[in-house]
């Protein structure tokens, strides 16, 4: 196909495909004259992945482009492909996030959250069995989010990190299930792009609504039943009162 299907089928500019090939994103198409060149499905699937990487999962050029080489590369593991992208989705936290004014003489500014966060999170880890790395761009972004909590004086919120745990776990392996039965590496990678972009929206309203439904069965009945004994309690006073 010319680049002007290319453009029609995929929704992406000329001038950004273009850009694309120029950096390395997208392979150049097959010559067929001096002045034109063919594409094929490869390129579709290719596009679809780089507007996945970018308007779904926020990601840079420059980061697009370091996940694209490990899909180009065939040595890199599956496994290692995939936390390339998602790695590359998590917030990134410089030195100046630890979230204390209080810096300790043996480093504890050294890294984003505090000291006792990065901690909490590597022993989360260990205590799960997970092959993950408190060093990572999650790992960091938990410290820094249990850093804040104590910072605003909900500390406590570290005692039920292990039901958020349970919780992520489950999500985390339907996540995994959905997308195993893609089987081209890009694929995979638009796959958990979108899931992990799309997923956290979906997840966080979910909580929502569960949000909404448990407060009322701990909250709402309550203040129901209050409501319906004081009303009666005032209209048995005002009748006595009345004879």
């Amino acid at each position: 196909m010319r680049i002007g299907e290319l453009s029609r089928r995929t929704g992406v500019s000329v001038p950004t495909i273009k850009f694309y090939v120029r950096e390395g994103l997208l392979p150049a198409g097959r010559l067929t004259s001096p002045n034109q060149a063919a594409y094929e499905e490869t390129h579709v699937r290719r596009l679809h992945l780089i507007r996945a990487l970018i308007d779904v999962g926020g990601m840079s050029v420059a980061a697009v482009g370091e996940v694209i080489a490990a899909v180009d590369d065939p040595g890199r593991p599956v496994h290692e492909l995939l936390g390339e992208a998602a790695h590359r989705m998590v917030p990134r936290y410089g030195e100046g996030s630890s979230g204390n004014d209080d810096e300790g003489e043996e480093g504890e500014g050294a890294g984003p959250g505090s000291a006792e966060a990065r901690k909490r999170v590597g022993a989360l880890l260990d205590e799960r069995g997970w092959h993950g790395d408190a060093e990572s761009p999650a790992g960091q972004a938990l410290a820094v989010a249990l850093t804040a909590l104590e910072s605003v004086g909900h500390g406590r919120f570290a005692e039920v990190l292990d039901v958020y745990a349970d919780a992520a776990e489950q999500v985390a392996r339907v996540d995994l299930e959905y997308v195993a039965h893609h089987v081209a590496r890009e694929e995979l990678v638009e796959s958990v792009a979108v899931g992990t972009a799309l997923g956290d929206a979906v997840f966080a309203a979910l909580r929502r609504l569960a949000h909404t439904d448990a407060s009322y069965r701990l909250f709402g009945r309550e203040e129901e039943n209050g409501g319906e004994d004081g009303g009666e309690g005032g209209a048995e006073a005002e009748g006595a009162g009345g004879a």
